[in-house]
């Protein structure tokens, strides 16, 4: 058997595997004996029929299966040997005068090689890095939806402008017969305000759907219909007013405190806004570094310079699907992939070139103990013995989504770490408000 590589160019080669009978008529051979012991021809006894009619009947299609599997095994062993890295799968070379009659046979195969580059770090325009923080008004706002929540209803007499109200919504037109509860302050315009308050219970008011409360979506919530219905409805509503209560606000105080956070783990007004300042803005910095590793990648694909093997990525995404794709379907697949196969490149380079974003299943093991630790502990457990622990890693180990789900994870915390401290990069506290009109405009 010989095997050669000729390169096309730095992004393509073409690896060529002449094959002769020597290199597999041993092993066919033994797979004809063994069919003969076995083939079960009428007019034979078994394991009594002559080899020629057994080669007659399967030598064709053994030497054909023998064939396959030495050039799959010898190319692979090529392509570890000579350290090649290459793109998707290497591409069988059609040939139209190719035929399986005769001895020896050669096979040539498209190979898409991956790029050498270096990585830039180092962008002209510095990533910001956003520290999120709880201002006072975000706090107030939390506050106030943690009273109302913990509140308690008041029957009232009549609406008033704090009122919640409960009322039948009818339109016959559109079959529409739903009793919802809604807050006077959710109604839109001085003019539904006024048609409202002052009604009672048992009371009925004619308003219309268009434009009837400050948010779209709870036209759609209080009638009950789909998106798409509510989306320009503009018909007239019977309000058939069933209840009228307001919330009152329940009192900042030790019960209150409790209820939150725990017995006796806040004592006071300033501490309690204190902890809902520190639990806010963990949750931003949470989302506060996603932006970040998203702002990183967009950096890295946009500044690392290098080119793709294109034409043989998209032959090869044209056949590795489950189904084939046209010319024009790959290309397609092709220009929406290229963004993250570029990163995916960029990514491991990283990976190979610096050993502290590298982990092993052992450390993998660590992390997940830790996971499970914080998990256990949000639910109170925190005495948990070590093996019991390390049965639950390894369980929660033996499920591949889990794996591939945590490897992610950690993955993440490393690129993220190594990013802070190698990549140009400016700080920027902002609110969470403006932390969302700056990220998402």
């Amino acid at each position: 058997m010989k095997i050669t590589k000729e390169d096309i160019d730095a992004l393509n080669s073409v690896v060529k595997i002449d094959i002769s009978a020597d290199d597999y008529q041993e092993k066919v051979d033994t797979q004809l004996k063994d069919y003969r012991k076995k083939a079960n021809i009428p007019g034979f006894r078994k394991g009594h029929v002559p080899m020629s009619l057994v080669k007659k009947q399967y030598g064709k299609s053994v030497m054909i299966d023998e064939v396959n599997k030495l050039l799959q095994e010898s190319l692979n062993k090529f392509l570890t040997e000579e350290k090649l890295d290459v793109l998707g799968n290497p591409l069988p070379k059609m040939s139209e005068d190719f035929s399986w009659e005769g001895d020896d046979f050669s096979f040539e195969f498209e190979l898409g090689l991956a790029p050498e580059f270096e990585v830039n770090l180092n962008p002209k325009k510095a990533i910001t890095a956003y520290e999120i923080v709880a201002d006072k008004k975000m706090i107030d706002t939390q506050i106030e939806n943690i009273r109302e929540q913990y509140g308690k209803l008041v029957s009232q007499s009549e609406i008033e402008s704090d009122s919640n109200v409960t009322a039948t919504f009818i339109n016959e037109e559109k079959e529409i017969e739903k009793k919802s509860t809604f807050k006077m302050e959710k109604v839109k315009g001085k003019t539904n305000q006024k048609k409202l308050i002052g009604l009672k219970a048992g009371d009925q008011v004619e308003l219309k759907s268009k434009g009837l409360f400050t948010d779209d979506h709870l036209l759609m919530n209080v009638l009950g219909i789909t998106h798409d219905e509510a989306h320009d409805l503009n018909v007239s509503l019977t309000l058939k007013i069933d209840e009228v209560s307001k919330t009152e606000l329940a009192e900042l105080n030790q019960e209150l405190f409790d209820k939150i956070f725990g017995a006796d783990m806040v004592k006071e007004e300033a501490e309690f806004r204190t902890k809902l300042k520190e639990d806010a803005e963990k949750q931003f910095a949470s989302q506060a570094d996603q932006q970040f590793l998203n702002a990183v990648t967009e950096s890295l694909i946009e500044n690392t310079k290098f080119e793709l093997p294109a034409e043989f990525l998209k032959k090869w995404l044209a056949v590795s699907g489950e189904k084939p794709m046209t010319t024009e379907q790959a290309k397609d697949e092709y220009e929406r992939s290229e963004k993250g196969l570029r990163y995916q490149l960029i990514e491991s380079k990283l990976m190979q070139n610096h050993k502290e974003l590298q982990y092993n299943f052992e450390d993998l093991k660590e992390y997940t103990k830790g996971f499970v630790k914080q998990q256990m502990s949000q639910f109170g457990d925190n005495q948990i013995g070590e093996k019991e622990l390390d049965d639950i890693v390894m369980r929660v180990l033996s499920n591949q989504e889990e794996v591939k789900r945590l490897s992610d994870q950690l993955k993440n915390e490393k690129l993220l770490k190594f990013f802070r401290e190698n990549v140009k990069m400016k700080n920027k506290e902002v609110t969470y408000e403006d932390f969302i009109k700056e990220v998402y405009k």
